[in-house]
């Protein structure tokens, strides 16, 4: 069995620590999961792991041999293998290109590229994880967030042939798959152990880390927490370890029982990619939206943002047709939190105010009025529990559960009558998610209706008062949530016909 030690890793950043004094101790054939809220220090030491970030101190060793690791180059030649958490790709070039971005194309004829090869080793990669559906001729920006991801990981595994990793670290690498996916990952991971490598798994899903992880390590405000065996612990000592405090219930409980008014009405709708629609939502309830990968959540949730047509069958918002338009949505009190936060609901480089005020500008009037700005950002980001230094602060330096609450922010400035949540906690910290739940059942309570799409089933079954199951664009199941396992609601994924 071959150790890797990581010592004393430290890093300041304008004087305040990031990550101080950690030492970590991974060993080939064991998942090893970092667990800690956001700000933690996970990110930070991921980048010194890497050697794309200068440490203030780091020691490491193999065997208890030194390595050395002063930039990127000696991380990849000491057999490091990073899957972050943001789908960083070129997407005007092809799946297989994207693959093959960390080692020099095949040749044919020593000058001319062997794309026959290039598509064949990607294809190779690909099949090794199970994803044979992904066309690698297609442009990389055209696949769904699950298949990127999964592009993401057999680019990991093809540099393998030129340097056999033997750590490789995952970074919320669930965060964009579906259940199916995320089954072929897991299925991945088991081989990559069997061939003795370590791993450093990253996730804020603890029912995974306790599935699929040996060892857990938690960071607290860049500090060491502790290290057990996964056998050794439990759910409740690792948010304890977290956070500091104990969280009884995950889930915030319904107070209040849901209205009598009908918010949205949907029958028999079909729309190019959606059929068979025909449900109500009542004021204050919240509806869960579940399937497998592309199965039509987000489509639907984006009809109610006034993209996409109805082609037949009857639609209604609050007994007038649905809204026309993005910009006739949220002037109608409908508001939309999307799946990719950093790609669709963000101007990174803008700041806090900005972001939060984007889609409610029209109501400070013809001229802008930065006072009312800054006031209703001040209130608005501190509903939602956002951290950040000022409201100027450019939104790119937050942490992902800020940035989430930002988007947030934004949502409930325009009082809605209807939230469309598309993957809302995906990425963020148990601490966040919690103030998340909670920010939802607030609004719920003073009567707006919520759609929720999401991937963790525990989430959906713990905030939904019912589900909808979509099934290839179709309505197949409207589930009452009662007291469903996960398991049980998994298995209505599969069974795609229409219930009686």
């Amino acid at each position: 069995m071959q150790s890797l030690t990581f010592s004393n890793m430290s890093k300041a950043f304008g004087g305040v620590p990031a990550l101080a004094d950690v030492t970590l101790n991974l060993s080939s054939g064991r998942v090893h999961a970092l667990m800690g809220e956001n700000g933690a220090g996970k990110s930070t030491l991921i980048k010194l792991i890497a050697g794309v970030l200068k440490p203030d101190s780091i020691s490491v060793s193999k065997n208890g041999s030194p390595l050395p690791l002063n930039d990127a180059r000696d991380a990849h030649e000491a057999g490091f293998r990073f899957i972050h958490q943001e789908l960083l790709i070129v997407p005007q070039v092809s799946v297989a290109e994207n693959i093959l971005l960390s080692r020099d194309l095949p040749h044919r004829f020593g000058f001319a590229v062997n794309w026959n090869k290039v598509q064949a080793i990607a294809e190779e990669a690909l099949a090794f994880l199970g994803a044979t559906h992904i066309d690698v001729t297609l442009p990389a920006g055209d696949l769904p967030a699950g298949d990127k991801m999964m592009m993401k990981i057999a680019a990991a595994l093809v540099s393998a042939d030129q340097n056999e990793p033997v750590l490789y670290v995952l970074d919320e690498p669930t965060a964009a798959l579906t259940v199916e996916e995320s089954e072929m990952l897991f299925d991945v991971i088991e081989r990559l152990k069997a061939k003795g490598t370590a791993i450093l798994y990253v996730s804020h899903r603890i029912d995974e880390i306790l599935r699929i992880c040996d060892d857990v390590t938690v960071l607290r405000d860049g500090e060491f927490v502790t290290t057990n065996e996964i056998s050794k612990t439990s759910k409740a000592d690792i948010i304890e370890a977290m956070t500091g405090r104990d969280f009884k219930d995950a889930y915030p409980k319904r107070e209040i029982s849901i209205g009598t008014e009908t918010i949205v009405r949907l029958k028999n709708v079909d729309t190019t990619n959606l059929h068979d629609l025909s449900f109500e939502i009542r004021a204050g309830e919240i509806l869960g939206v579940s399937g497998l990968a592309e199965a039509g959540q987000t489509q639907l949730l984006k009809l109610f943002m006034g993209v996409g047509k109805i082609k037949s069958g009857t639609a209604s918002f609050i007994d007038e047709e649905l809204p026309g338009s993005p910009s006739d949505a949220w002037a109608r009190r409908v508001a939309y939190i999307p799946r990719e936060r950093r790609g669709e609901a963000l101007c990174l480089d803008m700041s806090v105010r900005a972001n939060i005020v984007l889609p409610h500008l029209s109501d400070y009037g013809f001229y802008a009025k930065p006072w009312l700005e800054n006031k209703d950002a001040h209130k608005f980001g501190a509903k939602v529990r956002l951290k950040s230094n000022d409201v100027s602060q450019p939104v790119g330096q937050l942490s992902g559960g800020n940035q989430q609450k930002i988007v947030f922010a934004r949502a409930i400035q325009g009082n809605p009558k209807l939230l469309l949540l598309d993957e809302p906690t995906r990425g963020v910290d148990i601490g966040a998610k919690y103030d998340i739940y909670l920010l939802v059942r607030e609004l719920s309570a003073r009567g707006c209706s919520v759609i929720l799409t999401s991937t963790d089933l525990p989430e959906v079954l713990g905030m939904c008062d019912r589900v909808l199951v979509m099934h290839e664009g179709r309505q197949a199941h409207l589930l009452e949530r009662g007291e469903m396992e996960s398991a049980d609601l998994l298995s209505h994924f599969y069974n795609g016909h229409q219930a009686s």
